[in-house]
């Protein structure tokens, strides 16, 4: 009797899983272009660690560095970084639907889940409008950002130099990145009481942090009653975020002589709503982030962990994950049957899902932080907490420890990056068997918790 031949099972690669490897395939192009003499002005390139730390850096858009961006790199180099921002902020799918548009290619249904899979969206339907809605809105955000930062900046350097570093730090912001090309890591410490630098780039970082499904609401809507669900819970929680922050670090930072104390008091409200802001996954800065009091480096912490908002250039465990976590544990205090937003009743998948992704970035958090108290050379614990959670939430703001850590440490903070732009459940989701839905439901069971 002839056996049959066992098939093979095939291979299926998901829209979670494309979604990882085109990034990653991004991230070693512009580690191999960051190595090149050319990227360097001592014409000797990155070695290859740090190439791939930078590289990880631009395209997730977080701003943490291991080099200074001005003195390290070249005109090409700082193109390829710029490039890389651009690329990783829009998500790769945005900018291939881009391509594929100028040349009348026809978007096929994978690309519409691959696209729907980038945007965060929860449908296929109208996606690719929505793909040139946000590459209009960018364009625009980006260009008007550009004019305003280059104006101001033509006060302080010739008119070519204004325009690129226009040009940079619009980028930059608006794609919640944090790289500056400032000189020496000082970001914008020295724009700490202009508005005109300050306000401007606080408003591309909110617009970049927001997500592109809310912007596209709003301009549709442009009544608080007729947005959607999502862009309600996104507006008011974002809202009462910022100007909680801004409150916070007022109050505790006004008598601190290395920051708000020696500014007058428009600088010092100007300076704790930049505070407030760049938390939310931007990383840029006005103030001297080690000068900061230790409560107001915890309070950065919690902000930076809550990050953005779906769908948007940002990172963290998303605004309305956080919404959502505080609506469950209001309702079991309260001993309401629903989670409820702007009378609607919150199904239970959401909330499930939101307690997954807070509790899978928390062990995300701990074991990293665990991995660099051991591997790195400090003993200033909230440094390395610091850095663990501006690397996941994809912020950039350090308190020093990135440009002094060890070659293991850079492989850590480089992973934790990714992970912390693609979001930790799509990364789970893509490395883990999806097992088929079984046809069966165990039998109830109850233990007591708390």
């Amino acid at each position: 009797m002839i056996g049959l031949k066992k098939i093979p099972k095939r291979v299926v690669i998901t829209p979670p899983k494309m979604f990882v490897l085109g990034f990653a395939i991004i991230i070693l192009l512009g580690s191999f272009l960051l190595s090149l003499p050319i990227a360097t002005q001592n014409g000797e390139g990155l070695n290859w660690l740090n190439a791939l730390f930078t590289a990880t850096s631009a395209t997730c858009v977080t701003g943490l560095v291991v080099v200074d961006t001005e003195t390290t790199f070249s005109l090409f180099g700082q193109i390829v970084i710029l490039s890389l921002i651009q690329v990783g902020g829009l998500g790769f799918m945005t900018f291939a639907t881009f391509l594929a548009l100028l040349v009348r290619r026809k978007i096929s249904f994978r690309q519409r889940l691959l696209l729907q899979e980038s945007l965060n969206s929860s449908s296929t339907q109208g996606i690719v409008k929505l793909a040139r809605t946000i590459l209009f809105f960018t364009l625009v955000a980006e260009g008007i950002g550009s004019l305003l930062l280059a104006i101001r900046f033509s006060f302080d350097m010739p008119i070519k130099k204004a325009v690129y570093f226009g040009i940079f730090h619009a980028v930059s912001n608006f794609n919640n990145a944090g790289f500056d090309i400032m000189g020496n890591f000082k970001s914008f410490t020295g724009y700490v009481e202009d508005p005109a630098v300050t306000l401007v780039v606080c408003i591309l970082i909110i617009l970049g942090g927001i997500g592109f499904i809310v912007v596209s609401d709003v301009y549709e809507n442009r009544s608080f009653n007729k947005l959607t669900l999502h862009t309600k819970v996104v507006l008011s929680t974002t809202a009462i975020l910022l100007a909680a922050g801004t409150v916070l670090v007022f109050i505790l930072e006004f008598n601190n002589p290395k920051t708000l104390q020696p500014l007058s008091i428009g600088g010092k409200i100007l300076a704790s709503f930049f505070q407030s802001v760049t938390p939310r996954t931007a990383g840029s800065n006005t103030l001297n982030i080690p000068d900061l009091t230790i409560s107001t480096l915890f309070l950065t912490i919690i902000l930076m962990f809550i990050g953005a908002s779906p769908g948007s250039t940002g990172g963290g465990i998303k605004t309305t994950t956080f919404a959502t976590l505080l609506g469950a544990a209001w309702a079991q205090i309260t001993g309401k049957r629903d989670v409820e937003f702007f009378r609607f009743r919150i199904i239970p998948t959401m909330i499930y899902k939101s307690l997954t992704i807070t509790l899978i970035a928390m062990l995300l958090v701990i074991v990293v932080t665990m991995f660099l108290s051991i591997t790195e050379k400090t003993n200033n614990f909230l440094m390395i907490f610091f850095e663990t959670v501006s690397a996941f939430g994809t912020v950039g703001l350090s308190m020093g420890l990135t440009p002094e850590l060890t070659s293991f440490g850079k492989i850590i903070i480089a992973l934790t990056m990714f992970i912390g732009r693609l979001g930790p459940l799509t990364v789970a989701i893509a490395l883990a068997e999806q097992n088929e839905k079984e046809n069966y439901r165990r039998p109830k069971g109850k233990f007591m918790i708390g």
